[in-house]
């Protein structure tokens, strides 16, 4: 009875991880290519700070360089706006009667750059995702395969 057992669920889990590296290379792919169609590309050039610089002239197509992007984003935004966060400057905004074009156009940067980072954020996660899945179906193929074995062995 165990023998049956482990031979079924060796084979349930040798059927499982294919298809979970098969589904974490998927979504690989579809973030490389969501990415690429983004045309993003970071600036050429000795313009990008010590950490960033080897991606100088480099295309976003990886979750690593969506969040080196994304930090690029950051230091642009907290620059422009001295470090002030979208809903700091949105409060001076209102305590200034809404009138202060120049707060504004500080509350539109922070909203904009805020949220393109969130965006870039995103896709960095659904990378690291991908990675897991993909490894997760490596070990679900070698338990499968070990459940197989034993299974076997033991029939």
């Amino acid at each position: 009875m165990i023998s049956l057992l482990l031979t079924t669920i060796g084979v349930a889990l040798l059927a499982a991880g294919p298809v979970m590296i098969a589904q974490g290379l998927i979504g690989r792919r579809s973030i490389t290519h969501e990415l690429t169609s983004q045309k993003i590309a970071f600036p050429s050039g000795a313009g990008l700070p010590g950490d960033l610089a080897r991606y100088a002239g480099t295309p976003v197509r990886t979750g690593a360089q969506a969040r080196a992007y994304s930090d690029l984003i950051a230091e642009h935004v907290d620059k422009a706006t001295g470090g002030r966060t979208y809903a700091e400057i949105a409060d001076e905004c209102l305590a200034a009667g809404r009138t202060d074009e120049r707060l504004a156009g500080l509350r539109e940067t922070a909203f904009m750059g805020q949220t393109l980072r969130g965006a870039l954020l995103g896709a960095y996660q659904a990378w690291q995702i991908t990675a897991l899945v993909t490894a997760l179906g490596v070990l679900v193929v070698a338990i499968g395969a070990a459940f197989l074995a034993m299974g076997l062995h033991l029939g």
